[in-house]
C-alpha cells in the first residue's frame, strides 16, 4: 500500500524558482564564447551545466523542502546500495540538451523532478530561450507559464509569501495542459510524431513508416531535449517514440508533466510506465503519448 505523499506545494515552488535562476545563469554563458569538455561517455559538458547544477543543488538542499536527497546528471555517482533506500528524491538534469546549447538553437531545458516510490510526482521543465515553464504535480495537474516581465513578481513572491497564495497566483497566470487542440479542423486520421533533433535512429524511421500504414496523414516534427515530452503534454504532438538511449534524469520531469496532462510515458516493449531509481539509470525505449 502506497504511503501518503508529502505535500508538494512548497517543493514545486522551490523547483520553479531554482529552474528560473539556473536558466538565467545558463543564458549568461549562452551569450558568450564558452569552452566544451567531453565526459568519458563522450557527452559534452559546459560551464553552464556546472553553474546550473550548483544553483539547483543549493535550492534543493534548503530545509524548506525537507532536504530530500538529490540525484543529478552532474552528481550521479551515488551507489545503488545507498539510493535504493530512498522513498523520495530529487532527480535533476541541470542542462538537458547540451548539444542543442552548443548549436545555439535554443532547444535546451532545465529539468527538475521529485520522485516518490520510483514514480515522478512533480516535474518542472524550463526552456530559458523560449521563456516557458512547464510544470506539474500530483496535486494540481500540468501547466505552462510564460516567463515575462508581467510574471516576474510571481517568483519574488515564492520567497516572501504564503505558499498556497503564491501557487494560486501562478496557476491563474498559467495555461492548463493540454492546451493545444490537435484535431481542430483536421481528420481523426492524422498523426503528429515528435522525434529527436540530435539523435535520429533507423528504428525511429521504421516506426514512422509503420504509422503511415495506419494513418492517412503522418507529420514528423523535430525538437531537442525534454521539449519533446512537453510538446506531447501541451497537445502539440500525438506521440513521441524514443527508440534509443536516454537516462532517468532526461525524462523524469517531462514524464511527470505528460502524466498530469492525462498522457502516459511507457516502456516500448511492456507498455508499463517508466520507473526511476533503478540500479542501472539507463531508460528502456519508451513511448510518450496522449490518451485518445
Amino acid at each position: 500500500m502506497e504511503d501518503k505523499p508529502y505535500p508538494l506545494t512548497r517543493p514545486l515552488l522551490v523547483a520553479l524558482r531554482a529552474a528560473k535562476d539556473a536558466g538565467r545563469a545558463i543564458l549568461d554563458v549562452y551569450k558568450q564564447d564558452f569552452d566544451v569538455w567531453y565526459k568519458e561517455d563522450r557527452s559534452p559538458l559546459t560551464t553552464a551545466d556546472k553553474l546550473s547544477h550548483k544553483i539547483i543543488i543549493d535550492y534543493l538542499n534548503d530545509v524548506g523542502v525537507n532536504s530530500f536527497p538529490v540525484l543529478s546528471e552532474e552528481g550521479k555517482d551515488i551507489p545503488f546500495e545507498q539510493r535504493r533506500a530512498w522513498k523520495y528524491f530529487w532527480l535533476v538534469d541541470p542542462l538537458d540538451g547540451t548539444k542543442e546549447f552548443i548549436k545555439r538553437n535554443g532547444e535546451f531545458t532545465v529539468n527538475i523532478a521529485l520522485i516518490f516510490q520510483n514514480r515522478p510526482v512533480l516535474g518542472v521543465v524550463y526552456a530559458p530561450v523560449k521563456k516557458y515553464f512547464y510544470f506539474a504535480s500530483r496535486d494540481i495537474g500540468a501547466y505552462r507559464l510564460q516567463n515575462n516581465d508581467a510574471n516576474e513578481r510571481l517568483f519574488d513572491m515564492i520567497i516572501e509569501t504564503d505558499t498556497d497564495e503564491v501557487l494560486g497566483a501562478i496557476l491563474n497566470r498559467s495555461d492548463k495542459l493540454p492546451c493545444v487542440d490537435l484535431r481542430s479542423g483536421t481528420s481523426d486520421s492524422r498523426l503528429i510524431i515528435v522525434g529527436s533533433r540530435s539523435h535520429p535512429s533507423k528504428e525511429f524511421e521504421t516506426f514512422v513508416e509503420s504509422m503511415k500504414k495506419k494513418y492517412a496523414k503522418v507529420e514528423v516534427v523535430s525538437s531537442g531535449s525534454s521539449l519533446k515530452l512537453c510538446l506531447v503534454a501541451e497537445g502539440g504532438a500525438d506521440i513521441y517514440p524514443r527508440l534509443g538511449p536516454t537516462m532517468e534524469w532526461d525524462t523524469a520531469a517531462g514524464h511527470a508533466i505528460v502524466e498530469q496532462a492525462k498522457g502516459s510515458v511507457v516502456n516500448y516493449e511492456t507498455d508499463e510506465p517508466l520507473v526511476y531509481n533503478k540500479e542501472n539509470l539507463l531508460n528502456p525505449w519508451f513511448v510518450a503519448k496522449v490518451h485518445e
